[in-house]
């Protein structure tokens, strides 16, 4: 294993680590995969908050007043700088958030990849546009200018992937940072922190604060801040919109959660069905917005897709990051107590158990669960289970006979964000593509894994209509029209009633 330094540094701020002179608390951080793994005990400071926000403005009009060129090669540096440290990235991400190592080291080549999509692919949708003769005579350009300042809040469960996926194509697109990881996995923030120290961007362009979840708010309520990037649950997302009411102004991208639903009809590949959401399903022990939560399988393949499906799923395996499992842990206690409870709330809601899922007692002790396979007789919007994102290695098995009852049931969730279409029969896939109130919809392949050279966001409450990925620069940028008449004054061209002597 690599070796990295995980002493607590203390926050970013233009351009230098600086630790609270005084502390407004501190808690304690430690791998999900081993209880006695210590992380980090980080501190926190409010002051911090308005420095490291008064230093992204302060920077901005210089990098916002660099050239598009210039600011990519401050990425390009930046990319060399994560490919040096990609093992180190890699190995950090997994201790910290208890993901197997295989897909820490995922995450971290995504990282760089990102880099090279939004300077290649991402950066072309915001080039200016020329309009000859926008009005008779007049030119028309159409220029996409930085917001300002941007708020990055980070998630847990791809600690370094999805904050990098703002941060990086709004500094290519002229705005300034301030960062927040997430207080589950403060030392990725810090160590993608030292990263960008290493490659030396502008004094006060990236800044980065530990904290809690009231460093958030008043990250989020801060003057300075022209926007706030957020990828995290839909109770996050909602109380960010609560807390910038009256700040109207303030631009959200908010990337919230998922029940996702994968319809696997009569004809489909069925080998191919089986291992695409079993993988769905409890990838990541189903800690990500994208997870199968909902499998509605056709009534004609049911009993045998089930029983397939099952077969596979009890066979996964289970283990701390480093033996390379296909499963960690968890996040933390309350992520474990609420996937049992869930589980609880389907049983009284009517659902059949098939597969139950326990707390596992493993050495070194952490927070390891079993997959849960739940059968529901009957779809319900009035149901609990059926309707809430547990954020765990859960999936509810439905029978269904028609392409418009899955599809209506999908919508009733509320959720929209990703659904899956198993079938050799383009009609199935484009009725759903019509009907399904969904920002994302895959044709036989699983709800997970997207691409960065296209759109990802959601509908309804997984997401604001900010799409994410290859179209992160529209939500950096303030799309500028510009009539530019080079033409000189005609005084036999008045408007009638005017009079020029």
């Amino acid at each position: 294993m690599q070796k990295y330094d995980s002493a607590y540094l203390g926050d970013y701020i233009n351009n230098e680590f600086v630790k609270p002179r005084k502390s407004d608390g501190e808690w304690k951080a430690v791998s999900p995969a081993d209880l006695k793994d210590e992380i980090m005990v980080a501190s926190f400071s409010f002051d911090h908050v308005e420095r490291a926000c008064q230093a992204a403005r302060e920077a901005f009009p210089k990098w916002a007043a660099l050239k598009t060129e210039e600011r990519a090669q401050y990425l390009i540096r930046l990319k060399e700088v994560y490919s040096q440290h990609k093992a180190e990235l890699a190995e950090i991400i997994s201790r910290s958030s208890g993901k197997p190592l295989w897909e820490g080291q995922n995450e971290a080549q995504t990282m760089i990849n990102k880099i090279d999509i939004t300077l290649n692919e991402s950066a072309k949708l915001v080039q200016t546009q020329h309009i000859p003769n926008a009005l008779p005579g007049v030119d028309g350009y159409i220029r996409f200018k930085p917001r300002g300042v941007m708020a990055v809040l980070g998630p847990f469960n791809f600690p370094g992937h999805l904050p990098n996926g703002h941060i990086v194509p709004a500094l290519l697109t002229g705005n300034t940072i301030v960062f927040k990881p997430s207080e589950w996995t403060p030392l990725v923030g810090q160590f993608m922190a030292q990263l960008f120290q290493k490659a030396e961007f502008p004094k006060g362009v990236f800044n980065f604060v530990q904290g809690l979840g009231e460093t958030g708010k008043k990250i989020v309520k801060n003057e300075n801040i022209d926007g706030i990037l957020m990828t995290g649950s839909y109770e996050t997302g909602l109380r960010i919109k609560q807390e910038t009411l009256e700040d109207y102004w303030k631009l959200l991208a908010l990337e919230m959660g998922g029940k996702n639903t994968s319809i696997v009809w009569e004809d489909a590949d069925f080998d191919k069905a089986v291992y695409e959401n079993v993988i769905g399903s409890f990838i990541s022990t189903g800690q990500r917005c994208s997870c199968t939560s909902r499998l509605m399988v056709h009534a004609n393949i049911y009993d045998r897709f089930v029983d397939k499906f099952y077969n596979i799923a009890k066979k996964l395996t289970i283990g701390h990051w480093k033996e390379n499992p296909f499963m960690g842990p968890l996040i933390n206690e309350r992520a474990v107590e609420n996937y049992i409870r869930f589980q609880g709330i389907a049983r009284r809601e009517g659902a059949e158990c098939l597969m139950r899922g326990k707390a596992l007692e493993k050495t070194p002790a952490g927070h390891y669960v079993t997959p849960s396979i739940f059968l529901v007789e009957k779809a319900s919007d009035k149901s609990v289970y059926q309707k809430t994102e547990l954020f765990g290695p859960n999936v509810g098995i439905y029978k269904i006979n028609s392409i418009e009852e899955a599809v209506e049931s999908s919508n009733k969730t509320g959720f929209g964000l990703v659904m899956a279409v198993f079938s050799k029969d383009k009609s199935i896939y484009e009725y759903a593509n019509l009907y399904a109130r969904v920002g994302n919809l895959n044709w036989n392949r699983t709800t997970v894994g997207a691409s960065s050279k296209m759109p990802f966001g959601g509908m309804g409450k997984s997401g604001n209509d900010r799409p994410s990925a290859h179209f992160a620069v529209y939500y950096s940028t303030v799309p500028l029209s510009n009539l530019e008449d080079p033409t000189p004054f005609d005084p036999t061209k008045l408007y009638p009633g005017v009079t020029w002597e």
